[in-house]
């Protein structure tokens, strides 16, 4: 190893200001996946990145180099089909995936989709498929690549091939307090997404209260700084800003939430949730090439839903990944609580606010999310009938169901779900969701 290569030497180097070389980030990321870096080592230059920042060119040399870190990157040569992707920063009651994915596939994209967990406030899509029963997120690369094939979908877990240093450098993020860093962040999620073998992606990066960056600017800068560096690694990508002051759609829990997508797809899914996945669904299209507007797209779209297309592909996917396709039409067979409990409203008027981090640390509380990343995940607690912004509702009025396994958890829950949600003479103004197109 080169001298300058030794890890105490770039640690100096990005601790005193300088700009990194694609060499001396090689060597981190490959320090990362064959562990010749001490976790202290790897701990210390994410911290003096977190404080010192990373230009573009060297956010673009870290996340090819994780990018490639397994050695192998998703070759999907064989699909004849366009290879679109969308990324969600994370949300709270945010299911768009489950019935984005098969719209899009049913319109002729393929979408090569590998998803993450819930961890701490925000849920995650494996979650939530896996609370289909039998359903198999953790399918090999080359069951991936045959399932693309014959469905033009797939959504599974990370496999150990694909961007292996981007598991152990976000382990360390989250427990050295440097998670918020956005250079970092681009390299973890653009890492992943490039390495499925996309050709374009569509992010939706969320701002607001029960978003992963509250602040907009902040939220605007990290939409920029993803495009940037996607665009400049060859990958035609564009970012939507959307807002995340009040939960989407009207059911928040693993189970509830694809339940939730099923009522989607079958045209009968919560005015909010459905505005950003056409949003989101327009963009893919376009970008793709099968569409020149984001009118037509939309008109596409619409129709696998009005047409019973986009359903069936969610069906057979459900089938392929060794599902109980039969939810779909019998709900009843997905997880269900023991207990589902009414919240009434203690004063009537408007539903002025409905704070999106109060709800979700209530799921959590139920478990329907992890405090650790070990926790298990109870599949069949949330919040379902969820009131939103601006509906008016009478004393004893239903402001949501509570689904709980506990009785003490139930309880908790509900006072902390009771507090979140705010009811006054004013009529709350309803937020503005899709905010913002970059790129």
């Amino acid at each position: 190893m080169s001298t300058a290569l030794f890890p105490q030497h770039v640690i100096a180097r990005k601790r005193d200001g300088a700009t990194l070389s694609t060499e001396e980030i090689q060597s981190f990321v490959r320090g990362a996946t064959d562990g010749s870096w001490a976790d202290y080592q790897l701990s210390a230059l994410l911290m003096a990145i977190f404080l010192r920042g990373m230009s573009a060119v060297e956010t673009a040399a870290l996340t090819a180099a994780m990018m490639n870190s397994g050695g192998v990157v998703a070759d999907l040569s064989n699909l004849k089909l366009p290879k679109a992707d969308k990324h969600s920063t994370g949300g709270v009651g945010d299911k768009i995936s489950l019935h984005l994915a098969p719209m899009v596939a049913a319109c002729g994209v393929a979408v090569p989709m590998i998803s993450g967990r819930g961890l701490g406030h925000t849920g995650g899509t494996l979650d939530k498929l896996e609370s289909i029963p039998g359903f198999n997120v953790n399918l090999s690369l080359g069951e991936y690549r045959a399932q693309l094939g014959k469905l033009g979908l797939a959504l599974i877990g990370q496999t150990a091939e694909l961007a292996p240093a981007d598991k152990k450098l976000y382990s360390l993020r989250d427990v050295t307090a440097t998670v918020e860093s956005i250079p970092l962040i681009c390299a973890s999620i653009l890492s992943k997404k490039l390495a499925e073998g996309i050709d374009v992606l569509v992010l939706d990066v969320k701002f607001g209260r029960g978003a992963f960056m509250a602040d907009k600017a902040k939220a605007r800068e990290l939409a920029e700084a993803l495009v940037a560096v996607a665009t400049a690694m060859g990958k035609p990508t564009r970012a939507i800003l959307t807002a995340m002051e009040q939960p989407l759609g009207r059911g928040v829990g693993n189970a509830l939430e694809v339940l939730e997508s099923i009522e989607c797809l079958k045209g009968r899914g919560p005015a909010d949730t459905m505005e950003v996945t056409y949003a989101l669904g327009e963009q893919m299209l376009v970008l793709a090439g099968v569409v020149q507007s984001t009118e037509a797209a939309r008109a596409k779209l619409e129709a696998t839903i009005s047409q019973g297309s986009a359903l069936e592909k969610f069906r057979e996917m459900i089938r392929a990944q060794g599902g109980d396709a039969r939810v779909v039409d019998d709900p009843a067979r997905l997880p269900q609580a023991k207990w589902k409990v009414p919240l009434a409203a203690r004063h009537r008027g408007y539903v002025q606010s409905v704070d999106a981090m109060g709800v979700a640390l209530a799921a959590l509380r139920l478990g329907a999310g992890r405090a650790k990343a070990a926790d298990p995940v109870d599949h069949a607690v949330g919040f379902s009938e969820l009131a939103k912004v601006g509906e008016r509702v009478e004393v004893g009025g239903r402001l949501a169901v509570v689904h709980a396994n506990d009785e003490v958890a139930l309880v908790e829950a509900t006072r902390m779900l009771d507090n979140a949600i705010v009811v006054g003479e004013a009529r709350g103004e309803t937020p503005r969701l899709v905010d913002e197109v970059i790129g």
